[in-house]
């Protein structure tokens, strides 16, 4: 063996790089077994090609055909111009004799040739990791399933859907934020559309959490990356066959209904193909959902989403895996830096979290077939984004430590799908006070306020302006301290006689007052604005917390502020109950 190889170097010695490439690729073609290359061979080529510069016309070309055939592409020459090819399009490359590269055009099938900026720089400057990427992606878009017949009549139809989402998302409306982006993206009928091209898919782009800019004098967001929740939209396989459009389901001129939406043609009125395919939106990232808002995407598009690939967990724990928490582990407290120096800590019970109704499930793709129904589904999906989004304010990978110090504790347990509250011990009393946040959809959060002498509804107004404007638990709890503390700072009014919680209980019959295990009398109050079948108590002599309208007004100058109503039916018994259950836990952080 040793005398081989020895002969071996003896013998290419003397030969070029070029000479041994076209060894290696001889070698190649004409593999034992005809149905796949041999794999040192292929591998033995990249990594001649990896280390070799890219210098001649000959060795720009055998980069893009090794580069083709990673994609699974065909690859054909012609003189200067080299050909990319997939069954419905194809990359056209012409070459200099140094190498360099003079043009790059795609061509979707049966379309002309159209330049490709995004994937002609990289491949110029010769950064081919980069340019195989964008082709891998290239390739995605263009991988539609079935047979030639049926490919050709689902890009059809990709194209006629992607025509109506532009139309819709042209029709006109009103702004609801200052901010042009956002406001597209979070109120936009079809969120921010980016419109597919030859060298790009058709994308949405529906959800924004708040933005570094987003700051006033007294309140800093904490540092974290501004997270864009888009969808690609594609088609996938269905075991099933369903009708997809053919043409557009908008009439022209559009008629548009009260809520400022075209009225949509039924698919069997126009023309459509059936086809076992449908319409996907494949989300980027995927989102974690619960279990009922899952159902509601097959009730919204009567397509019933594939289980058999779903792995359902209570949502804390999805949340936590996206965020390198310890997922897997129970009752973790989190800690929350905030600007200051200030330190909360978190903890979600995963006992509370472990009910049937609040599990839920990784989502990467939601199919739908026709194009009147993604309005809803990128409302449904923007209310699950903002219940994610608050919770995950809580969940960070830094978990306390016996040495890790906080200077607030606080408890997170649900109410029902969309609410949570938070217990905490307050500032100015010696007893607990609780935040119920409510969340019926991505404009309508509102924080209610629970404990003894807290009955002004501006408070709840003024925190769930915070909340929505921030979309941060820590940063409303950290509002809702300081303007506690201004209480037992904050000298007695003239005329004012002070009262103690005792005499508050006796002048306020109609208040529930319940002992924790510190012997503290606590009672629950709920603001004004609550509806008369919650709990309430009318005619307490406690102080109030109130907050003045020029506050909300310098926090959130462009939004139009008004009394937010708690349309959940608050149960203080079972807040009480949370409270009695987890009580060590409490006392323990507290």
């Amino acid at each position: 063996m040793k005398s081989i190889i020895s002969g071996l170097h003896l013998k290419f010695a003397e030969k070029t790089w070029n000479e041994t490439f076209q060894l290696v690729r001889r070698c190649m073609d004409r593999p034992k077994d005809e149905s796949k290359p041999c794999q040192p061979l292929v591998r033995s080529l990249e990594r001649l090609q990896e280390v070799v510069t890219v210098s001649s016309l000959n060795t720009m070309r055998s980069r893009l055909e090794m580069i083709a055939k990673q994609q699974g592409m065909g690859f054909h020459i012609t003189e200067a111009t080299c050909y990319l090819t997939a069954d419905l399009f194809y990359l056209e490359v012409v070459l200099l004799p140094c190498g360099g590269v003079k043009e790059l055009k795609v061509a979707p099938h049966g379309g002309f040739p159209v330049p490709s900026e995004s994937l002609l720089q990289p491949l110029r400057s010769k950064h081919f990791a980069e340019f195989s990427g964008k082709l891998a992606g290239l390739f995605t878009q263009y991988n539609i399933p079935g047979d030639n017949e049926s490919k050709l009549k689902l890009f059809a139809s990709l194209q006629c859907l992607g025509k109506d989402l532009q139309q819709i998302s042209h029709l006109p409306r009103l702004p609801m934020d200052s901010d042009p982006q956002a406001d597209m993206i979070n109120n936009g009928r079809i969120g921010c559309l980016i419109a597919g091209k030859e060298d790009s898919p058709l994308k949405i782009q529906f959800y924004i959490t708040p933005t570094d800019e987003m700051k006033t004098s007294d309140l800093q967001l904490t540092d974290t990356e501004t997270v864009i929740q888009a969808a690609q939209v594609t088609v996938g396989v269905s075991d099933v066959t369903h009708m997809l459009q053919m043409a557009s389901v908008i009439p022209q001129p559009p008629q548009l209904d009260a809520q400022g939406f075209p009225v949509f043609l039924t698919l069997s009125e126009g023309p459509h193909e059936a086809l076992p395919a449908y319409f996907l939106l494949k989300l980027q990232p995927a989102i974690p959902m619960m279990l009922s808002f899952v159902k509601k995407l097959s009730h919204i598009t009567d397509v019933a989403i594939p289980d058999y690939d779903l792995q359902w967990a209570p949502l804390p724990k999805l949340l936590m895996r996206r965020s390198n928490s310890h997922g897997d582990e129970q009752d973790i407290i989190f800690t929350v830096p905030l600007p200051g120096g200030l330190r909360h800590s978190y903890i979600l019970p995963g006992d509370a979290w472990e009910v049937p109704a609040l599990r839920g499930t990784v989502m990467d793709s939601v199919p739908f077939t026709h194009p009147g129904r993604v309005p809803a589904l990128l409302d449904l999906l923007r209310h699950q984004c903002a219940i994610n989004t608050l919770l995950r304010s809580c969940i960070t990978s830094q978990c306390a430590g016996t040495d890790t110090a906080c200077d607030l504790h606080f408890e997170v347990l649900p109410e029902s799908e969309t609410s949570f509250s938070v217990t905490f011990h307050r500032p100015d009393a010696d007893s607990l006070g609780v935040l119920l946040v409510n969340i019926r959809g991505l404009h309508q959060i509102t924080c209610t306020l629970f404990g003894a002498g807290i009955g002004d509804a501006s408070l709840d107004e003024y925190l769930s302006t915070v909340m929505k404007r921030f979309m941060s638990v820590p940063i409303t709890l950290r509002t809702l301290y300081s303007k506690l503390e201004k209480i037992t700072s904050a000298p007695l009014s003239p005329g004012r006689p002070a009262t103690t919680e005792a005499e508050n209980d006796h002048s306020a019959p109609s208040s529930t007052a319940v002992t924790d295990t510190n012997g503290a009398i606590t009672t629950l109050s709920q603001s004004a604005a609550v509806p008369e079948d919650s709990f309430s108590v009318s005619g307490s002599s406690c102080c109030a917390i109130s907050v003045d309208k020029s506050e909300l007004s310098e926090l959130l100058p462009e939004i139009k502020t008004s009394p937010d109503v708690n349309h959940y039916p608050f149960d203080p018994v079972g807040v009480f109950s949370h409270w009695m259950t987890s009580s060590g836990q409490l006392s323990e952080l507290i």
